[in-house]
């Protein structure tokens, strides 16, 4: 896996890219957690330092679903450097898998009151406004975060954009929001399924078979894939290629929503 060049995109690559979705919109599971060395300015018991290296041993616990661990991390980068923006935005992450949603949100706002600018804390603060139903809020922070002219991954930000727009049935601007990721990350799958979801609901059939397809090269299917590629297939009159997409859905994915769609015949 490539490696990305700070800690904070590090931080970002496993917990900003659609931690949860919704039942209509499964996700990604989180990128593979890859962790840079930090790279210090000074001595390494200088505040600001001490307060990056236990925000990076935070996001490591959170990645692995160790919430206590990341807590207790979190207070320590506090603890040394309450000034340090993105502790805050990793205790309004933490904070959210705990469902404890008004500290959540006091951590993220702290946090973009210290740096108003962060691309990675206007990202994850629209992250959490996509996941409690604020979407149009949340659109605005994904937007902030991508005029940030050193932020190194602005595909991401679009990518869950386009799943904030897609949750409000905006599919011009959902569409809009994941063609500009793909021209940044043309190789992201996430946007490739979901753009390839919406040219199905357009009737774009064979664009959306090669949206699929370019999926299907990148990652294994998941049952949102399999079911999307059958009712292309189906649309387009491909028996044979239909039943294939209905019996790796079965045999890969009978407990899912969508086997239990295929068998009650309810295809849109």
């Amino acid at each position: 896996m490539k490696r990305l060049p700070s800690a904070t995109l590090t931080m970002l690559a496993a917990l900003a890219l659609l931690v949860a979705g919704c039942d209509s919109l499964p996700l990604r599971e989180p990128a593979e957690l890859v962790v840079e060395p930090v790279t210090l300015s000074g001595a390494p018991s200088d505040p600001r330092n001490r307060a990056k290296v236990h925000a990076e041993l935070a996001a490591l616990y959170y990645g692995r679903g160790n919430m206590a661990v990341a807590l207790e991390e979190l207070r320590i980068a506090a603890a040394a450097d309450p000034n340090y923006a993105l502790t805050y935005s990793l205790y309004g992450l933490v904070y959210m898998e705990l469902r404890e949603l008004q500290l959540a949100q006091a951590n993220f706002e702290r946090g973009l009151r210290l740096s108003p600018t962060d691309p990675d804390i206007n990202h994850n603060y629209g992250w959490f406004l996509c996941q409690t139903g604020r979407e149009n809020d949340a659109i605005k922070y994904f937007l902030q975060a991508v005029r940030h002219p050193l932020y190194p991954a602005p595909w991401r930000s679009y990518s869950a954009a386009g799943l904030c727009a897609l949750r409000k049935n905006k599919l011009k601007e959902a569409e809009d929001f994941f063609q500009r990721a793909l021209a940044q990350a043309p190789d992201d799958p996430f946007s490739l399924l979901q753009l390839g979801q919406i040219r199905y609901r357009q009737g774009a059939l064979e664009e959306a078979r090669k949206l699929l397809s370019r999926y299907n090269k990148l990652v294994e299917p998941t049952a949102e894939s399999l079911w999307l590629g059958l009712r292309v297939e189906r649309k387009l009159g491909e028996r044979v290629v239909e039943s294939s997409y209905a019996n790796q859905l079965r045999r890969r994915f009978a407990a899912s929503s969508e086997y239990q769609q295929l068998q009650r015949g309810e295809y849109d």
